[in-house]
């Protein structure tokens, strides 16, 4: 399959993850669906994310994901990060980001307190977020609705 190219993301799984098979399925998601994908793997420092924004600051977005339930310890200073690399692209978080099958509003509000600016369901979640990003990099309408 050869789409055209739709941009670059910059992907990683949390510092304290090191659950990877989501990982590389959505990678293979999102080349699928034409985007290159800068991979940086299981247990990713927060400030790896940031300082590999600032080799591509092309990239549309940095896609983090949590599965082990320590998201909030995960992305802490990353605010921080963020105004120290320059980051001007969105940094997007998805999986199990609490521990316990209860959810609450709390974790939602730690991490976007963090420096998060969306918390995406699903894989697919993460390519309607991209479709709503035009092609000189300016963001439209993007709801936050998680």
């Amino acid at each position: 399959m050869n789409k055209q190219q739709q941009g670059k993301v910059i992907l990683g799984v949390a510092g304290s993850d090191s659950h990877v098979v989501g990982n590389k399925l959505i990678e293979k998601l999102l080349i699928a669906n034409g985007f290159e994908v800068i991979n940086l793997g299981a247990c990713t420092p927060i400030e790896e994310f940031a300082t590999t924004f600032s080799l591509h600051p092309d990239a549309l977005c940095i896609a983090i994901g949590s599965l082990n339930g320590h998201a909030i310890g995960d992305t802490i200073g990353l605010d921080l990060l963020k105004k120290r690399y320059k980051v001007d692209c969105p940094v997007v978080i998805g999986g199990n980001l609490s521990v316990g099958s209860e959810k609450c509003e709390s974790t939602k509000d730690s991490l976007y307190k963090n420096g998060i600016d969306y918390i995406l369901s699903s894989p697919d979640d993460l390519l309607s977020f991209l479709g709503d990003i035009d092609t000189d990099g300016e963001y439209q309408e993007i709801s936050n609705s998680n």
